[in-house]
């Protein structure tokens, strides 16, 4: 019988390398989307209602891409055409949203920034589940932690040179983080510029070094499975429902450890710049025209690559520690990590103490991108992977759309105007995630004894 071949590390990281340029795309967005929004006229209480938009169209679109992408075949292959276009939508926004005030004779320049974060991150929703999916579809079941661990290394270094590019480009290259009222300082134009051409061009290194297994492999590798199921598949789009409503005990019980985990990024990711400039710098939290709060907001990119950078050293960890004390224990105890790093956010005496928060944030990133997957990917059918990963992309977008609703309110009435408070509710959320691995059955994980 035809068996998946085992690779080597040097094909793995092909396999995984357009995650870098998409990751570093990603991490600009992050970082810096809130403070550009602000640029262009957004209150701190309104910034999660921006970003609403752009899980909302990942939740419709990624499992119609995931069905799409388990049933097409071109040229380039089944993952890789879905890939490439998110990339290339991806780039466009990145050009497209700090220069949103060239727009400005069309529609305010607030609402074009806003279409462009939408924009930008439903395309990086295209592109990263087929990656996802292209791991589970590639490798035997006994690579697939190293897998995720390696695409988890690579998000790390694209992560830090995304977060850190506009302090390196004032503080090392001289250019200004400083413009008029209304408009977005030269280092994020050119970073988001920049983050757009490594975009494009590590996506398209893995698309021509990577061969992925022709319709007739694959479906040798899934006979049996296919006989049993096949039965039951019309084809059309109406099988996501299908699909959803049967996904497998294991999906089911991950989609609450994610829905935390994913409250608690989606917090960091808004609030962070506004928290940082108030609570340490000291700063009115809706001036974002000041030097001061520029100098807060690259500050805040630096604080992001570290917790990206140490993702990615701790991913190369990931495999070794898993296979000592299984996945599950190893992602509770990062998550538990990762809550201290959020809740020490509080009582840190300046901005240098953050450093070691974001150590803690950084160790959870690592393994909240590998540890699910990996145990997902031994709990699905394989020839429904796309889908499977589509879906599982909801318990990803939904918690970010709660937050993106009730956060700016929480901020503005429960909290006092107050966005620290925003970070320390993520990092409650994260040990309410820690707490729900343990219900989670991981199928093909063999840790050792202890």
């Amino acid at each position: 019988m035809f068996q998946k071949r085992r690779l080597s590390l040097w094909e793995i990281w092909n396999l995984s390398f357009g995650f870098l340029g998409i990751q570093m795309g990603f991490a600009l967005q992050n970082a810096n989307a809130s403070r550009i929004l602000q640029s262009f006229g957004a209150d701190v209480h309104e910034l999660s209602w921006f970003w609403i938009v752009a899980p909302l169209t990942g939740l419709i679109i990624q499992p119609i891409v995931g069905h799409y992408s388990d049933k097409t075949w071109t040229r380039l292959g089944r993952r890789r055409p879905f890939f490439l276009t998110g990339a290339l939508l991806a780039s466009l926004g990145l050009v497209l949203m700090p220069n949103a005030d060239m727009f400005t004779a069309i529609m305010p320049s607030l609402w074009v920034g806003a279409g462009m974060l939408m924009v930008m991150d439903a395309s990086f929703n295209i592109a990263m589940e087929p990656f996802r999916a292209l791991i589970a579809d590639m490798l035997p079941s006994d690579q697939r932690t190293l897998g995720y661990s390696v695409q988890t290394v690579l998000i790390g270094i694209g992560a830090v040179i995304g977060s850190w590019l506009p302090y390196a480009l004032t503080n090392w290259v001289g250019i200004s983080n400083v413009a008029a009222a209304g408009e977005v300082p030269l280092n994020l134009l050119l970073s988001f510029i920049i983050g757009a051409l490594v975009l494009v061009i590590s996506v398209a290194v893995t698309v021509f070094t990577t061969k992925e297994y022709s319709p007739e492999e694959m479906a040798q590798l899934n006979a049996a499975e296919d006989s049993i199921e096949e039965e039951e598949s019309t084809g059309g789009l109406m099988d996501i429902f299908t699909d959803f409503a049967k996904m497998p005990l294991t999906m089911r019980q991950l989609s609450w450890v994610q829905f935390f985990s994913w409250f608690g990024l989606f917090g960091l990711w808004v609030f962070t710049t506004p928290a940082i400039a108030e609570h340490i710098y000291g700063l009115d939290p809706n001036n974002s025209q000041s030097a001061a709060y520029q100098d807060a907001g690259d500050w805040v990119g630096i604080l992001f690559g570290v917790y990206n950078g140490v993702s990615a050293v701790f991913a190369f960890f990931l495999p070794a520690i898993a296979k000592k004390v299984g996945r599950k224990k190893t992602h509770t105890i990062s998550l538990v990590i990762g809550a201290l790093g959020f809740l020490s956010i509080y009582i840190m005496p300046d901005e240098n103490w953050l450093i070691l928060s974001m150590i803690g944030i950084g160790i959870a990133w690592a393994s909240i991108l590998a540890m699910p997957y990996a145990i997902l990917a031994g709990a699905i059918p394989a020839r429904k992977m796309g889908v499977y990963m589509g879906i599982f992309n909801f318990f990803i977008v939904i918690p970010q759309i709660v937050n993106a609703f009730i956060g700016g309110p929480m901020v503005q009435y429960l909290y006092g105007g107050k966005p620290i408070y925003a970070l320390m509710t993520s990092g409650v959320a994260f040990i309410i995630a820690a707490l729900l691995v343990s219900r989670v059955q991981d199928i093909d994980d063999e840790p050792a004894t202890i």
